[in-house]
């Protein structure tokens, strides 16, 4: 995942705003496979428009993130019991949100496969999935863009311009979040909310990350 994170973020750097835009497409385009694209929109921040690259970043992201619909509508057979659990669970909610669902997915790190796929299962109209979808990553990207525009002028600030170090440590964060997001499971994090709230999720956030087994009832 690093050697292909490392390829998109080359591949931005060689072509400019059509480089990030294919980025962006090849680092949404396989489902379940949590390539962290959003690092080579920070990287990038440095020296492209912020507005400019967030758009063609998040135009790119829903385009590719397509095939997760197109996965749904296949009916394919997932053989991971932990997607299967978290697409079972997540279908629920297609029908009482809907879009936007899409747009809280889409605008968020959350990751949004989990949702789509069933989108694309009960026949989700595509052409509203791409509003909201696009409307989503657009603004995280623009988001991205500007915060990574901020990040490097404050890290130069206050680690005396090491670029290396900066970069390093902006890519450990990307990795965490987005292996953190990938593991978790939402049914458990959903359940555990209802019962007590946020405090709730924070307390038991081993449990949702899939490091302890939840306790079975007697």
């Amino acid at each position: 995942m690093a050697d292909f994170a490392q390829i998109l973020t080359q591949l931005a750097y060689s072509y400019g705003y059509p480089g990030v835009f294919l980025a962006s497409l090849l680092g949404s385009l396989v489902p379940f496979l949590p390539v962290p694209y959003l690092i080579v929109v920070i990287l990038l921040s440095k020296t492209l428009d912020p507005l400019t690259l967030g758009v063609v970043a998040g135009v790119g992201g829903a385009l590719g993130k397509s095939t997760s619909y197109i996965l749904g509508r296949s009916g394919y057979l997932f053989s991971g019991e932990r997607t299967k659990k978290n697409l079972k669970f997540l279908g629920g909610f297609v029908g009482k949100y809907g879009d936007l669902g899409v747009f809280v997915f889409a605008v968020t790190p959350l990751p949004d496969d989990l949702y789509y796929v069933p989108l694309g299962m009960v026949g989700f109209p595509f052409w509203r999935l791409m509003l909201a979808n696009t409307a989503g990553k657009v603004i995280l990207s623009t988001g991205v863009a500007y915060f990574g525009r901020q990040y490097f002028e404050a890290a130069k600030f206050y680690l005396g311009g090491s670029e290396l170090v900066t970069t390093l440590l902006l890519l450990a964060l990307t990795l965490a979040v987005t292996i953190v997001l990938a593991r978790a499971d939402w049914e458990a994090a959903y359940t555990i909310y209802k019962e007590g709230g946020t405090t709730a999720v924070l307390r038991r956030l081993d449990e949702v990350l899939g490091f302890r087994r939840p306790p079975t009832s007697s």
